[in-house]
């Protein structure tokens, strides 16, 4: 499959961030291993579950059970530990594929950006375009054979910043990557009077 980046100029060698990106397909995952350097996934203990993506989440990266304080504590731990080793992180904000109207995203939940804020690192928005057209999230594990595209925006940066500034940041990622959604699936936002279709 042919994967169309943009944007890999902004990621530096030798320094860490944190990776946020829209989910909407299992490709997702799969497709962020395209990330360069020593990256750590953070992301649902479910998908240890899933075929061949379970195996390789299982044995390299960080599952959280999200109905337990205790494994979210476990978690912040690790990915902590991970980033003073000089790993960078991946998370899927909105805790999940939970849309089910995409390109329009859920809202995005405090983690990354708490813990972005907390180690002083650059949070770098990625756009998955397509993936929900190539792989849709509906059962069937079908793929439809077409080119995928990835972009890394610049990164945010987090010096300075406090727990304060965590909604600011999250809504700032969010409306980055929703933008682009909307740019490469020709939808408009939906403060326009009128969407154009798929």
């Amino acid at each position: 499959m042919r994967v169309e980046l943009e944007g890999k100029k902004h990621i530096e060698k030798d320094k860490n961030y944190v990776f946020v990106a829209n989910h909407f397909s299992y490709l997702d995952i799969a497709m962020m291993g395209l990330v360069p350097g020593d990256v750590v996934f953070i992301g649902k203990s479910s998908i240890r579950k899933i075929p061949l993506f379970g195996y390789y989440f299982r044995k390299l990266h960080i599952a959280v059970n999200r109905t337990s304080p205790r494994s979210r504590g476990e978690v912040l731990v690790r990915a902590k530990k991970s980033i003073d080793q000089g790993s960078s992180l991946v998370i899927f904000p909105e805790g999940g594929i939970t849309t089910t109207n995409p390109p329009h995203m859920n809202r995005f939940k405090d983690g990354a950006f708490s813990l972005a804020i907390d180690k002083q690192i650059p949070i770098i928005p990625v756009t998955l375009s397509f993936n929900h057209l190539i792989l849709p999230d509906d059962g069937r594990f079908l793929f439809n054979l077409r080119s995928a595209k990835m972009v890394f925006h610049k990164p945010i940066l987090t010096e300075g910043k406090t727990s304060k500034d965590v909604a600011s940041l999250r809504e700032t990622c969010f409306e980055i990557i929703q933008q682009q959604l909307w740019e490469d699936n020709t939808v408009l936002s939906p403060d326009n009077q009128s969407l154009n279709t798929l």
